[in-house]
Parts: structure tokens; sequence; C-alpha cells
């Protein structure tokens, strides 16, 4: 038996290593803990699901016996994408739902992403799950709650096929990682009317061929080299629980997310004029010109998928985005992050053009790093990002942002240095319009982050 430990309540999510912080018991405390948060909301039923992880049985079998322990009935879709579970949450007669799942972390992890009433949870709210364990102690409800089974994939896919619409045939790649989008991207494409080439879609919790993260472009070779290979005119990628998107264009260019909102985002405007458009820190500095000259306002925020959503839910902007590849849609779907819809709504947008490639690659960009982490003990990341934000002093008049860390915009670039709030990191991210701008502002982070932790092993 594991024991309880607060490390895996994260910031957005419940997170653990199986064996060592997770295990059936702590699955089953956890779902008892929320069922009775369900129940003084109000709720009488719970969606679960679970993505191919090879702990994803007994993790969800154990979350559905705590949750009926504490009087609340479940309703169980079977292995899902995370945003089947959102979206059972919008369409059955429950309005919260936990999804078990390890996203994209090493296979000997999993965990929880939940919807507490409608709302994903996060922060504090995660926390009370974790004090709730350890005052009420299991208590049972006098009647339990009942179990049942929903398939929910007909009803899903029918939804977007309903909807979402391509101007001509398409062939396409879809790259899967072996993740849960596996089970469905292909039937979802084709159902659309597209010709799909499905790699690693066979769903394998030992992810046999590369990772399930989109974000890296090491994980982007397979489905570049099909392109090159094949006849098939995209590109398209899922992490491991099929709510991010990645997209390759036919000569191997990787159009990260930042830019495919912009693509989004002047579609969406087209409806909404006027209207706000989120998005994230991390998200490159073209993007807010691109929303306002579509007629937008651009409105930048903290990175976090629970935080986006609660933003979303307080602006009613109708997209919000994150650098990560949550992409979130309230023009014509829900507003949960959804990388299989996204991929669909890409399509639509795309299959108006003879080359959908050109238009990706003419999307405006700058040189720029991925995301770089600078490794640092347990709550060091939050000590010195505090320590940045009142001592560090850049040359210059530049507009220094801290809604989410420190962001500073030069005339000619940004760069930013945020603390992670699942691991003990501070992650950054440049951007500049000449590589000797982009050395110059990494010189200068690297500057104030030295003047700060003179030990620091910076990634640059």
């Amino acid at each position: 038996m594991v024991s309880l430990s607060n490390t895996i309540f994260k910031a957005y999510d419940i997170r653990g290593i199986i064996g060592k912080t997770l295990d059936a018991g702590v699955a089953r405390q956890i779902g008892h803990a929320f069922g009775l948060a369900a129940a003084a909301k109000g709720e009488r039923s719970v969606v679960i699901g679970r993505d191919g992880r090879l702990s994803g049985p007994e993790l969800a079998a154990a979350l559905a016996a705590g949750l009926q322990s504490a009087g609340v009935d479940v309703i169980d879709l079977g292995v899902v994408a995370t945003p089947m579970v959102y979206f059972g949450t919008h369409v059955l007669e429950s309005k919260s739902g936990i999804m078990v799942t390890g996203s994209h972390n090493p296979p000997d992890y999993n965990g929880f992403k939940m919807v507490l009433a409608g709302e994903a949870i996060h922060g504090e709210a995660i926390q009370a799950l974790y004090r709730s364990i350890q005052q009420d102690g299991g208590k049972l409800a006098a009647q339990p709650g009942a179990y049942r089974t929903h398939d929910i994939r007909a009803a899903y896919l029918e939804r977007i096929i309903g909807d979402v619409k391509v101007a001509r045939p398409i062939k396409i790649a879809v790259d899967c990682g072996n993740g849960v989008a596996g089970a469905f991207a292909g039937d979802l494409f084709r159902g659309m009317g597209c010709e799909v080439i499905e790699l690693f879609c066979e769903v394998d919790g030992n992810f046999p061929n590369h990772h399930p993260d989109p974000a890296h472009p090491e994980n982007l070779q397979d489905l570049i080299r099909c392109l090159q290979e094949t006849d098939a005119e995209l590109g398209i990628a899922f992490d491991g629980d099929g709510d991010r998107l990645g997209v390759v264009t036919k000569d191997g260019q990787i159009i990260f997310p930042d830019r495919q909102m912009m693509l989004f985002a002047s579609d969406v405007l087209s409806r909404h004029p006027g209207q706000q458009i989120l998005f994230d820190v991390k998200c490159t500095r073209h993007l807010a010109p691109w929303i306002a000259k579509a007629g937008g306002q651009p409105l930048m925020y903290k990175t976090g998928h629970s935080l986006v959503k609660a933003k979303l839910r307080e602006t009613g902007a109708p997209l919000g985005g994150e650098m990560s590849g949550h992409i979130f849609f309230k023009d014509r779907w829900y507003g949960f992050d959804d990388g299989l819809y996204s991929g669909a709504r890409l399509l639509e947008i795309l299959t108006r053009e003879q080359d959908p490639s050109a238009l990706l690659n003419s999307l405006p960009q700058s040189d720029s790093t991925p995301e770089l982490h600078l490794h640092l003990n347990e709550g060091e990341n939050f000590a010195l990002m505090d320590k940045l934000r009142s001592d560090a002093k850049f040359p210059g008049n530049e507009q220094i942002i801290t809604i989410d860390g420190l962001r500073v915009e030069y005339a000619d670039g940004f760069g930013l240095a945020r603390s992670s709030n699942t691991t003990p990191v501070i992650v950054m991210r440049f951007e500049a319009e000449t590589p000797a701008a982009l050395a110059r502002i990494q010189g200068q982070f690297r500057d104030v982050i030295l003047a700060a932790k003179p030990d620091a092993e910076l990634p640059f």
C-alpha cells in the first residue's frame, strides 16, 4: 500500500508514479473525497474514463469504488480521450467527471484530471481534496452509488462530423504515439471525408515508438518522414490523452500552437467580431497584433489548462489557446481543450486552400527557442521567481509583464521566465527577429538569473 502524499496534488491535476506515490488505495481515497465534493454541490453522478496506460484499469476500478462509497453514481466511459470525458459532462446527466490519465508523462505515471459541477478544478480546490481525505477518513455513505458503463464514442464523433466540414477531400498523416487518441482519430477524420495514413494509432501504454508529446520536435520526426515519403498533404499529431494538437507541413515545418491560434482566431473572429481571444504568456509576440488586425481583443493570461478554462468562462471569450497545444473553442463547441476537435477545425480551414502548407508556412514567425527548463530543488523554483520579480533589472525601456512569471517585451523580441506549477523548474522561452537579438535577450536573462542564483545551471 502506498501512503497518501501531498506531492501528487498538483496545480491543475493529480499525478503520481505507480507503486511509489499512486496505487489503487490512493485512487479509492481520491474517488471518495471527490464524490463527497460532488454531492456537496448537488451532483448525483460522476463520469469517469481512462487512457491507454497499463495501470488504468486498476486505478479506474478503485476510483469508481471510492466514488460509489461516497454515495454518488458512476458512469464509466471506459477507454476514451480526455476531451470525451469533458464532452460527457456536457451531454450526460452529470456535470462532474474524472479522467484517469498520465497525459504525456512517462509510462509509469498516471493521474486524474477533474471537472467538478462544470468547472475544471485547480489550485485550492485540488488541495481541498487532500484535506478531505485526511479529515474524513473514508466515512461511507448510507447508500452506495450505482455503477454503469456508457459508450460515448458514436455521440462524440457524430457531434464533430455533423458540424465541422472539410471544403475538399484531403489526405493526411496522423501520429498518435500509441496514445489513446489513436482509438478515435482515424475514424473521426475519415468520417469527415479525409484519407488517413495512421502512424502508431494502436493504443499501447508502453509507448514503444516515441513519447506521445507533440510539443517536442523529436517526437514528430516519424510524421515528418511520412510526409516526405507519401502523398499526404499534412501531418497531425496528438499527445497521450488527446487534448493537445501538433501540426506538421508537407515540407516538414512544425507549426507550433501559437501560430495555429492565428488561423483559429481569424476564423472565430469572423463570427464573433470584437471579442477577446485568450492566449498564455508563452505564445509568440506575433499573435496579439494578428488578433487585433482580425478585429479581436488580444488577452494574455497565465499558463495552465484549468486556469485558461476558468478565464474563458469569466470573460465569455469564444477562443483560447496555450503554447503547449491546449486549444479551447467556445465557438461551436463547449470551451474545453480538445486536440481531436481542434484538428478537425484546422482541416476545415486548410481545405479551403489548394496548398495548406503554403498558408501555414506564411504565418508570421521569428527565431525562437522551444521551452527551456532550469531544473531546481523542490520549492526552489517559486522562491527564485519571487526574487527575480523583485530584484531583476533590465537595461532600456522594455515592457515587463508579471501576470505569470516575468515576460520582458523588447522592440525586437521577448524573453520569458516562469515557475512551473507542476515540477520544480523555471520554464524559459525566447523569441527575436534575428539570431543576434535572440542571443542578446538570452544574455540579459542569463545575467539576472545568475545574479539571483550564481550556481544556476542554465540550459542556454
